[in-house]
């Protein structure tokens, strides 16, 4: 393929600025997974299910469902007979609109039972280290490409959205810590690892809250945005019970199913696959919450 074919060639600087940083973060994860574990900070187990799910996700996404995100934005892209033009100030835009359209994937993901039942993989550890960055989703591929079609719309092409995307959800690796405290102004603008720890908290004044992905201003604009002010209890609040990669990640298809099959109703059926995360119907009948 050459030069003139190649979609990302325009953002060949950037990607591979990317893909340093990808570098720099993975050294990061290895060095204090190993750390922690040799000094008995935390366990094996939690560990071992992030790297195997990453390694899951690796092979999926060279294979089947990277290319279904990439191949639907691209066939998206060939239906929009406007475009705008690639230069600095139109990537920092599409920047901006993919961590905007990122945010709302997001809410989304945890408002909608269908949508949490891969978005949980990510929320299921209960401890938070670098390492809980890889713990995403096995199916996320699939699904996650159609809320980034808006952005095609708009004019941006399907490669500045990918590379946008990608910068984005780069950035969060770092966040997942609790070593690094506090950070005063930053905290009420970016997305840091005390806004994080948040997000990823079971404690009631914080589920919900925080789905920003670089800029934390969307929650204060729409009113998702919760400051860490109490000890995190990191995980969800019906705990998976294991670390096996499969059950992980589909155990609450398992419990969606469930629900479903027992519902007697048409309208409790679809309440359980697209309400809210521990949707019941009224009166008698309703299942436990999963959330």
């Amino acid at each position: 393929m050459t030069t003139e074919q190649d979609p990302f060639a325009a953002f060949a600087e950037p990607l591979a600025v990317l893909e340093v940083v990808g570098l720099v973060f993975l050294v990061a994860v290895l060095a204090e997974s190993a750390w922690d574990i040799v000094t008995r900070r935390r366990g094996k187990g939690e560990t071992f299910a992030n790297f195997a799910i990453a390694l899951g996700n690796q092979l999926l996404d060279r294979t089947v469902f990277g290319n279904v995100f990439v191949i639907g934005l691209f066939v998206a892209e060939a239906f929009v007979p406007w475009r705008l033009p690639v230069t600095g100030w139109s990537f920092l835009l599409a920047l901006l609109a993919a961590d905007f359209t990122y945010y709302w994937m997001h809410r989304w993901e945890h408002e909608i039972r269908i949508l949490w039942a891969y978005h949980s993989v990510h929320h299921s550890s209960p401890e938070f280290n670098l390492s809980t960055s890889l713990r995403l989703g096995w199916v996320e591929g699939l699904i996650e490409w159609i809320f980034f079609v808006p952005m095609i719309l708009l004019g941006f092409g399907a490669a500045q959205t990918i590379v946008a995307l990608l910068v984005v959800v780069v950035y969060q690796t770092w966040i997942h810590t609790e070593r690094v405290g506090k950070l005063g102004p930053l905290d009420r603008i970016f997305n840091t690892p005390s806004v994080h720890r948040v997000h990823h908290g079971s404690n009631p004044k914080y589920i919900d809250k925080n789905y920003g992905g670089i800029l934390i201003v969307w929650d204060r604009l729409f009113g998702t945005y919760q400051a860490e002010e109490e000890p995190v209890k990191f995980g969800i609040t019906t705990p998976v019970g294991s670390i096996n990669p499969v059950v992980i990640n589909f155990q609450e298809v398992g419990r969606i199913i469930r629900d479903v099959a027992r519902s007697g109703r048409l309208s409790h059926a679809l309440g359980y696959v697209f309400g809210r995360p521990g949707w019941q119907p009224a009166g008698p009948g309703g299942g436990k919450p999963h959330r």
